[in-house]
């Protein structure tokens, strides 16, 4: 509601590019739930049609449209009467020129927004360390800081959300903490494992991306967003361990092993693909804490507070212990920990099948009354 008539803000129409990501899958529930409409640009529309909102029930309420964010027709298309555009994507992990494909796309971004009058740009980003010049941080980092200064250069009122490790099942940066975690009860590890981090759960992104849309137009700037605990990555692999119910593990930081040798340890332990593995390591170089909550001030935490580090580590940890719970039609709306059929093949831990066959002389109708 607004704070002088008391009369409730009218929906919004919300374009979200990389709804088959990590984020915007979860991003597009929130908003529909926020009663705003909403718009996918994607290149593959296919890729989204086992989500529950993408289907019959939510063709209403969402319009998918194929196009891609480097395609400047296809962005000028999708943003006709949108009132507020969601910057999800970035070209991590699609070659050597991805730092200048993103360069490009944000231009192209911005420039359309600005001609079809949209009135708020949103984009997540990444948390840089204070105090370590442009030139020493990863070319992630990097390139997710040039992204922002784009935007924020488009004309646009523009809100820079800047996180750092993101807590919940099926993220890149959890992922590779369960499996590092899991698989590895005694660890010679990076000196990067004693960096000090400030993770946030995935439920306060969603929180602050959707609270971002109805912003003032005159807030135009970056915003530092964590969750309540600052850690080092080794204090919340010790954290996960305890609350999976794991032995204690011995972790021995070694200094000497590079950015690159740290990412093909990754690879080797983990599942998670080497091209995000190793920005994800080059991003833990350096303190990542945010400097500010300025944030708050826009879209208030809730009354319990921002989620905590444990909390958000139980809920990320249902995936595995639910997976093969079939979820009732009559079941609430999804939660953001919730697995979605767009998150990647190596989320949710290592599983492992107990195949067996045997050949009955019974009809099936008369078996499944067995089985069930």
């Amino acid at each position: 509601m607004t704070a002088d008539d008391g009369h409730e803000d009218p929906p919004l129409r919300c374009l979200v590019t990389g709804a088959t990501g990590y984020i915007g899958g979860r991003l597009v529930p929130e908003l529909l739930a926020a009663g705003h409409s909403v718009r996918c640009l994607v290149r593959s529309p296919g890729k989204l049609r086992d989500h529950p909102w993408a289907g019959e029930a939510g063709a209403a309420r969402v319009d998918v449209v194929r196009g891609d964010v480097t395609d400047e027709r296809s962005v000028r298309e999708a943003m006709e009467g949108m009132d507020v555009a969601y910057y999800l994507v970035h070209a991590l992990g699609t070659g050597r020129g991805f730092e200048e494909t993103d360069r490009r796309a944000a231009g192209i971004f911005g420039e359309r927004a600005r001609a079809a009058g949209i009135r708020r740009i949103v984009y997540l980003g990444g948390l840089s360390p204070s105090g370590v010049p442009e030139r020493a941080l990863s070319p992630h980092l990097r390139s997710r800081a040039e992204v922002g200064r784009v935007l924020l250069a488009s004309g646009v009122p523009t809100a820079v959300l800047r996180a750092a490790v993101i807590i919940g099942s099926g993220s890149a940066s959890f992922e590779m903490l369960r499996y590092l975690t899991e698989r590895l009860p005694v660890m010679v590890t990076p000196g990067w494992v004693r960096t000090r981090i400030q993770p946030i759960a995935v439920r306060d992104v969603l929180r602050l991306l959707v609270g971002c849309a109805r912003l003032p137009y005159d807030v135009n700037r970056a915003f530092d967003i964590g969750g309540p605990d600052v850690v080092t990555y080794e204090e919340m692999m010790r954290r996960y361990a305890a609350i999976e119910g794991l032995p204690r593990r011995v972790i021995m930081p070694v200094p000497l092993l590079t950015p690159r040798l740290s990412g093909l340890w990754v690879g080797l332990v983990t599942p998670v693909p080497g091209a995000l593995a190793r920005p994800l390591v080059g991003s833990l170089r350096h303190e990542v804490v945010c400097a500010e909550r300025d944030v708050a001030r826009f879209v208030p935490d809730p009354p319990e507070g921002p989620v905590s580090l444990d909390e958000a580590l139980r809920t990320a940890l249902q995936r595995v212990r639910d997976l093969d719970v079939a979820r009732p039609p009559s079941a609430p709306r999804r939660a953001p920990s919730d697995p979605l059929p767009t998150d990647p093949d190596w989320a949710g831990g290592s599983l492992y099948t107990d195949h067996r066959e045997r050949v009955v002389g019974a009809t099936p109708q008369a078996l499944w009354r067995v089985v069930e």
